[in-house]
């Protein structure tokens, strides 16, 4: 049985008066995994104490909604704070809710964000009147969610957004290997804004982890042993990488308010919590040399989506 005291609440989410968890609970997605075997596992991070969790439709085309929805039904839904997204950007937003709401079996989720809004030509749209921030907000006065905000892989799109006061709470990437302006420039506005941050791309894609072009698709890879029960893979590396732990603690150096990681299998969880449970800030050195062996960790291994105009 998970340890019920193992994360505890630090802080508020921004300004929603949410006291969450260090680290959230995301991706839930694999439909070649019976159900009930997903929603065990996301209630095993429940149980651990973690309160934050997030889904989408897009993922394995409602399957995570589905898992997330029965994982927090009950006694669970009023301590947990559920994150669900609008995938279709400029399509009409109250029906794409409606739709996620009956997969979740909820009757409101605390957040909606428009996911992966990166395109500063479809956030200006989405400003118009009565355009999608308006129909976000009439979601909000129908008690269909109580906070709104976007998901975002341009550090443009998103500053846009906190500057005009349309966002509860924003997400995006940190971790060692990112455009610097979401650590300079994002964060730090975020915060002063009294905005809430959720933060992905830790493990960049899995590219950080191992050989790999990231979300489970292999690169190449020696074959040595297997992945542990404690998530660590001791195959012999092909190319660089870092480890779970200089990952997250880097990321958790940062201190976004809480940082989203995919935590699918109880194997990520066990490296995930021990990781998050020995965590001490980094140094300036220290950051500064997993910053210079994760650039050539993630080499090789495929484009850098969450990086504006990377061609790597």
């Amino acid at each position: 049985m998970a340890d019920s005291t193992l994360f505890t609440p630090r802080r508020e989410l921004g300004r929603t008066g949410f006291a969450a968890t260090m680290l959230g609970i995301g991706d839930l997605a694999d439909r070649s995994v019976p159900i009930e075997t997903c929603i065990a596992t996301a209630r095993r991070a429940l149980d651990a104490g973690l309160n934050v969790i997030d889904t989408a439709p897009n993922y394995e085309g409602g399957y995570s909604e589905e898992i997330v929805g029965r994982a927090v039904s009950g006694s669970a839904r009023d301590r947990v704070f559920v994150i669900d997204k609008v995938d279709e950007l400029e399509a009409a937003v109250n029906a794409q809710i409606d739709a996620s709401l009956g997969r979740l079996g909820l009757d409101h989720t605390d957040l909606f964000v428009f996911h992966s809004l990166s395109s500063t030509d479809v956030f200006e749209r989405l400003c118009y009147p009565g355009g999608g921030f308006d129909q976000l907000a009439d979601a909000g006065q129908a008690g269909k969610c109580r906070f709104r905000g976007i998901s975002s892989h341009n550090p443009d799109v998103l500053r846009a957004a906190l500057t005009a006061g349309l966002c509860d709470v924003v997400m995006f990437p940190i971790g060692p290997f990112v455009d610097s302006r979401y650590v300079t420039d994002i964060l730090p506005l975020a915060k002063s804004l009294g905005v809430g941050t959720v933060c992905f791309k830790t493990f960049g894609a899995g590219k950080l982890l191992g050989d790999t072009t990231g979300y489970n698709q292999p690169l190449r890879v020696r074959p040595r042993g297997k992945v542990s029960s404690g998530g660590t893979d001791d195959s012999e590396a092909a190319l660089p990488r870092l480890t779970v732990n200089e990952c997250l603690h880097y990321t958790l150096t940062l201190d976004p308010d809480v940082a989203l990681l995919g935590l699918s299998y109880p194997n990520e969880q066990g490296a995930a919590f021990a990781a998050s449970q020995s965590f001490h800030p980094l140094t300036a050195e220290q950051m500064a040399d997993i910053r210079r062996r994760a650039a050539e960790a993630r080499k090789d291994k495929g484009p850098c989506w969450w990086n504006p105009n990377s061609d790597e």
